[in-house]
């Protein structure tokens, strides 16, 4: 019985939604009865005007279904133009949307290598960069004035940690070339005109001292070259001066400027990084070497004395000027080996 009452429910819902085809096929059937039936019930006369009537009306309902229909599938084939439209415009909104998480993908990593660019606001917080960056360091690059800090602390600091942890260390420095006297005049300048008041060293700037330690960390370089095997060192000299100081470690690069409060440092792996990495090693490569590799036939005792001093500098093609006198050589002896902390 319900079987019975769900059919007669979807039949009657089909025919509310195509009521004018019901009705043509009933009248249809109405007609085809007619046609059956025999003369005594109704004449000929009778039953050919009702089937033509009910033909027209027929005709008249299948007509009006065909407009409906027409009317209906027009906004189907609107939809089905607008469709192929969206679908032909597909590829190009799909390269819009690539070239859009291009741009959030650079734009994404952009940000993240300004969060790990750190300003160094104190001598505290610069120090404290420099030892991280040296904590566990392989390699080092070193590009700036003389060196001072090179010679002072980097370097012992770096050759001791890894002595005691026997394990190789590379390291390549570029400084001002002592034997170009226009440059070193223009650093001294410079670093004049900032302060005219001596430094942690307590001196002042002269176009001799920038000389002196210039040659201090070439002297300095070989003297520890000799003293410890697994020590890789490269030292070159620029014609040119700089105003930055970059110090790049195994896994982190640290900016310094003449202000001893402000500096800037970023982790390896980072826009930043890779970029002075790639600077100081081009810079590097443009510098004019010094003979590393002849520290075996230039030995240096504990403490040199001035003649190893005057024939080390000799044999590396770095001569000490003439007028350099036995004083001034142990003046770079000392700053080479004994330098003191310009932030200390």
């Amino acid at each position: 019985m319900a079987g019975f009452k769900e059919a007669v429910g979807r039949s009657l819902t089909w025919a509310a939604k195509n009521v004018d085809g019901a009705i043509a096929l009933v009248l249809a059937v109405v007609v085809g009865v007619l046609g059956v039936l025999p003369d005594p019930v109704i004449d000929d006369d009778t039953k050919r005007q009702l089937i033509s009537s009910t033909t027209l009306v027929i005709l008249a309902l299948v007509a009006t279904a065909l407009l409906r229909d027409r009317v209906r599938q027009e906004p189907v084939e609107t939809a089905i133009n607008a469709a192929s439209g969206v679908l032909a415009q597909l590829p190009e909104r799909l390269r819009r949307l690539d070239e859009l998480e291009s741009l959030v993908g650079d734009t994404k990593r952009a940000l993240e290598d300004m969060s790990v660019v750190r300003i160094l606001g104190s001598q505290q917080e610069i120090t404290q960069a420099h030892a991280d960056a040296r904590r566990g360091a392989l390699r080092w690059s070193f590009k700036g004035g003389t060196g001072t800090y090179m010679r002072a602390v980097t370097l012992p600091e770096c050759v001791a940690a890894a002595r005691r942890e026997k394990r190789h260390l590379t390291i390549r420095v570029e400084i001002i070339d002592p034997s170009d006297e226009e440059v070193c005049e223009s650093y001294a300048h410079y670093r004049r005109s900032l302060s005219d008041r001596p430094d942690g060293t307590g001196e002042l700037w002269t176009t001799e001292r920038v000389r002196k330690e210039s040659f201090a960390t070439v002297l300095a370089a070989f003297w520890y070259r000799q003293r410890f095997g697994l020590l890789d060192i490269g030292v070159g000299l620029s014609s040119t001066m700089t105003t930055f100081r970059w110090d790049l470690s195994s896994h982190m690069v640290i900016m310094t400027v003449e202000d001893p409060n402000r500096a800037m440092a970023a982790l390896s792996g980072t826009f930043y990084y890779e970029s002075c990495d790639t600077e100081l090693r081009t810079s590097f490569e443009q510098a004019r070497k010094v003979p590393v590799d002849r520290y075996k036939a230039v030995p240096l005792s504990e403490e040199p004395t001035v003649e190893e001093v005057r024939r080390f500098f000799d044999r590396i093609d770095l001569p000490l000027p003439k007028s350099y006198t036995d004083r001034e050589v142990v003046e770079i002896t000392r700053k080479a080996l004994r330098a003191k902390d310009p932030y200390a």
